[in-house]
């Protein structure tokens, strides 16, 4: 079988790469990217005789959509930007297809995929991805649920990638209309830093001040659990606290507007210029503690008792204690495992739905809990009476 990385280049992406290359018996795994260099460059890093180049660039959709043919699976790992894109060609070659972010418009191919027999599974990584199956596997436990609270901590550079920057952007966009919560049966709009709540998250990370995030769970969860009675969902999110001091900041002076500026003649969105800097600054490329922390809540009852599940995870460290987990690669590996892990489920049938698909209605909690064990990504799942 044969599998076709969309920026795989990427920081992240090239990490479900290298998982695909430990742990996958796939016969061609291809670096689709537009950046040839850097793609060269992972390729030379993976070493293996299955892993190879072609540029793509996602702008050009008949040659995306040619290339894709000649393979049975993308992966895909785009920003959230070209997302629709991506998926606009992937459902054209009439291939199955997974991606990391699901915050665009991939259900709008829902129908080309069934057409074809086959699967899309949009936003799977940590969160979206894992969050949904923590979120069913404690569900599953109960006869109703009626809250849920998802978040999550991401300890990484505000701006180690231009996709970062740009995620980094869109989540306290002000003027974005998917910051939703969901409550009594509609959804609400909030605007950035709405709603702030302590979450315990485990060490090393601790206690942090977490706000209301545009993530796709608020809808799909909604949708998948449609009979369980649900009253709230909330899902939530934070960076380091440098992060979230330089974001509140910028929101509070109307940065993140991106209003157009002109300097010198030249016009540019203020929020570019920053970003712009972000990338290439020391600032925007280090901070002091790297990983990945997850928390989901879910609250429902059984035999008539209130109860609470509470599911977090833990990864090795990045001190440098575990070899491959140092620094950086601590959070690109946490977020790019997940993928490589629903990928390769896809390819051996582990998902048997087709169009465009749920995460949490894609896989087996428990199927795909194990599989991060196998990486040292553990779950830890607690119960307690109401």
């Amino acid at each position: 079988m044969k599998i076709l990385c969309l920026g795989g280049a990427g920081k992240i992406c090239r990490e479900a790469v290298y998982d695909l290359v430990e742990t996958s018996d796939f016969e061609k795994i291809t670096i689709a990217d537009s950046n040839q260099s850097e793609a060269e460059r992972v390729v030379e890093w993976l070493d293996d005789s299955r892993v190879d180049f072609i540029r793509v660039d996602i702008n050009d959709a008949e040659h995306a959509v040619d290339t894709m043919r000649g393979y049975n699976l993308v992966m895909d790992g785009t920003p959230i930007s070209v997302n629709r894109k991506s998926a606009a060609c992937i459902a054209t070659a009439g291939v199955h297809g997974i991606n990391l972010n699901g915050m665009s418009k991939e259900w709008e191919f829902d129908a080309q995929f069934k057409e074809k027999a086959k699967i899309c599974v949009p936003g799977f990584g940590m969160t979206p991805g894992i969050t949904n199956l923590m979120t069913k596997y404690a569900a599953d436990q109960l006869e109703t649920v009626e809250e849920i609270y998802i978040s999550h901590g991401a300890f990484r550079p505000i701006a180690f990638s231009p996709a970062i920057a740009e995620t980094t952007v869109v989540e306290y966009d002000p003027h974005l209309d998917s910051r939703l919560v969901y409550e009594d049966g509609q959804f609400v709009q909030v605007p950035p830093f709405a709603r702030p709540k302590m979450i315990d998250l485990p060490a090393p990370y601790g206690s942090h001040l977490q706000y209301i995030i545009p993530h796709p769970e608020t809808k799909t969860l909604v949708q998948s659990m449609a009979d369980r009675g649900i009253r709230r969902i909330e899902v939530r999110g934070t960076w380091p606290p440098p992060n979230m001091q330089l974001l509140r900041a910028l929101y509070d002076w109307g940065f993140l507007r991106n209003d157009q500026i002109k300097i010198k003649g030249t016009q540019i969105g203020i929020m570019d210029a920053i970003s712009e800097y972000l990338i290439q600054s020391v600032e925007g490329s280090q901070t002091e503690l790297y990983g990945y922390a997850l928390h989901v809540e879910v609250i429902g009852k059984k035999q008539g008792k209130s109860r609470q599940h509470i599911l977090t995870h833990t990864h090795p460290p990045a001190d440098g204690s575990v070899e491959g987990w140092e620094d950086l690669r601590a959070y690109t590996r946490c977020v790019g495992i997940p993928l490589s892990i629903g990928t390769q489920l896809i390819a051996k049938g582990g998902s048997k739905a087709t169009g465009t698909v749920f995460p949490e209605l894609a896989f087996d909690p428990q199927e795909v809990f194990q599989e991060l064990k196998k990486r040292r990504i553990l779950v830890h799942h607690s119960v307690s009476s109401l």
